[in-house]
């Protein structure tokens, strides 16, 4: 008889046209990603060429039992890295039979944003560092420490390399490679300042392409550690106390920002972000007041301040940026658990869009 993971690496190219297609879409917490599998006839480039599908909406708190139906429209293609061959990845959103956004559908009203004139001129371009941290899966405690107990203090964990500072690399590579593989733009990972900790690069992306390759590269996190019997968590705060909380700091530019004159144009798409503070600190994220301190790396929750290499600032520039007078900004208050496209699309229409 075949071992499993023999029957699970089967090439169905040698035997078939046929391809499998796993649809990705987001729950109705807003963090809990669902996925479901169909087969199609033959390989699909382009989402348009797709079919749409359903689901029961009534199963993951986006529709009532009485009228359950919710419609999947899909919206991005990716490589598969599970399956392989021609078998494809495709996040989708969520719409009501009618052809409405369902309430949750933040991808819908983020694309309107990106699809105005003015946005679209100014081709905003995207880095999002996601933090996350390994639980280990029966007790929810992060990987590398004692059950119930503590490591020694941060310092020597942050890119840190021996078994005794990094836990859960393999984990970390795998997901690393397995996004190269899918297409998604990540560019780069490290370990972060708690141990247990991670981050992951996407970028630099395009408008709504952002949101679309930050989910799902959280997917197949999800995937992964779920074949490695681990937790990935996002929560923006998962431990208490004197130790780092997670973040998605998200680096931003426009074209005009990039080009001759731009640092000017940032600071003044700054000073819009610094009016809207409020507004965008209700969007960045469940639990950011436990990480927002004004400790370990951040500015306090309720207080908007920018600086050069200020990473205790609620916006940052860097010196090159600074220096060379053109260039861009990092938004460090959207908290690990952000959707990126509400953070994304904010970013856009305040800094284009709003007028004071």
């Amino acid at each position: 008889m075949s071992l499993l993971s023999d029957l699970i690496n089967l090439n169905l190219s040698e035997t078939t046209d046929k391809i499998i297609a796993e649809y990705v879409w987001i729950g109705g917490s807003g963090m809990d990603l669902r996925s479901k599998a169909r087969t199609l006839p033959g390989p699909v480039s382009y989402p348009a060429k797709l079919p749409k599908w359903n689901y029961d909406g009534s199963s993951t708190g986006q529709a009532p039992g009485e009228d359950s139906e919710v419609i999947l429209y899909p919206q991005a293609i990716f490589r598969d890295p599970f399956r392989r061959g021609n078998n494809i990845l495709v996040m989708c959103d969520a719409y009501t039979p009618a052809g409405e956004p369902i309430p949750t559908n933040n991808r819908h009203k983020a694309a309107k944003i990106f699809s105005h004139p003015d946005v679209a001129a100014e081709e905003p371009w995207y880095g999002i560092e996601q933090e996350y941290t390994l639980l280990k899966k029966d007790v929810k405690w992060p990987l590398g420490w004692p059950t119930g107990g503590f490591p020694g203090p941060q310092g020597p964990y942050y890119c840190g390399t021996g078994a005794d500072k990094a836990f859960g690399r393999d984990i970390v590579d795998a997901h690393y490679k397995a996004c190269l593989y899918a297409g998604v733009n990540i560019s780069g990972i490290n370990g972060e300042v708690m141990p247990g900790q991670w981050e992951f690069q996407v970028g630099p992306a395009v408008g709504i392409s952002a949101g679309d390759e930050v989910w799902i590269a959280r997917y197949i996190l999800e995937r992964i550690t779920e074949i490695a019997g681990v937790v990935v968590s996002f929560d923006p705060k998962p431990i208490e106390g004197d130790w780092n909380g997670a973040g998605a700091h998200t680096n931003y530019s426009t074209k005009s920002m990039r080009h001759e004159g731009g640092y000017e144009i940032i600071k003044k798409a700054i000073e819009k972000l610094g009016h809207r503070h409020k507004e965008h600190i209700a969007a960045y994220g469940e639990g950011n007041e436990r990480r927002l301190t004004g400790k370990h790396e951040t500015a306090n929750i309720d207080t908007f301040k920018w600086g050069v290499a200020n990473r205790g600032a609620s916006v940052r520039v860097g010196r090159d940026t600074e220096k060379e007078g053109k260039g861009y900004f990092e938004d460090r208050r959207p908290a690990s658990n952000m959707d990126p496209y509400t953070v994304t699309s904010m970013i856009a229409e305040t800094t284009i869009l709003w007028k004071q």
